[in-house]
């Protein structure tokens, strides 16, 4: 099963991706998680680039095409072989975060960002994808608790950019089934019990067919 966890910055998604780990562990799963970018030598090292706050030069257009080079190694590397091995493979960021960073926050062609990302993830569509939604307010509250130096060249953006991203996520949980809007603000264990009740449901559902 192939699970993904989206949102702003800050939203949340390391802690609840743990603790689906630990439960799918208990009850003897077999789990790998991988963040991106990166999650294989050659995406670790586009990672580098791509965050460095040294590279404030970087266009829109290069960002895009190394997210989505970073993401088409990461899948013919890593994602698709651990799925034929029947694993649950948990994602921290996947394609809909192009969509939502480079396509709304950095105003390039949604549609090409979108074509662009079907070219790059192949087969690997995720089974669902939980979108930790927290408002404005809240990334700049919990972006305040950060030492300065420790942001990385993405996290350093302004409002207006992550308004736009998050404009961009929203319009993704009306058009894709598969994405489920998670209240971001809520209990970090009423959170984790929602996530597990919907992946439950989802299991059963395969088991069926």
């Amino acid at each position: 099963m192939f699970i993904t966890f989206e949102g702003l910055d800050f939203c949340g998604k390391t802690t609840q991706i743990e603790l689906l780990k630990e439960h799918l562990l208990k009850k003897g799963g077999k789990v790998e998680v991988l963040r991106e970018p990166g999650g294989t030598k050659i995406s670790e090292k586009i990672r580098d680039l791509l965050l460095d706050r040294k590279n404030a030069e970087m266009f829109e257009e290069t960002e895009l095409l190394l997210f989505a080079a970073s993401r088409a190694q990461l899948v013919r590397e890593f994602i698709l072989p651990r799925l034929k091995e029947g694993f649950y493979v948990l994602s921290d960021r996947f394609h809909d975060s192009s969509v939502a960073y480079q396509g709304f926050g950095r105003k390039l062609s949604i549609d090409f960002v979108a074509k662009l990302q079907e070219f790059a993830i192949n087969s690997a569509e995720p089974d669902v994808t939980f979108f930790i939604d927290i408002p404005i307010e809240e990334v700049e509250r919990r972006k305040a608790l950060r030492e300065h130096a420790s942001l990385d060249r993405i996290e350093v953006s302004e409002r207006d950019f992550y308004l736009r991203v998050r404009e961009g996520y929203l319009s993704l949980c009306e058009k894709e089934k598969r994405i489920v809007k998670l209240n971001g603000l809520k209990n970090i264990r009423e959170i984790h019990s929602e996530i597990v009740s919907i992946v439950e449901k989802l299991e059963r559902k395969k088991n069926e067919v």
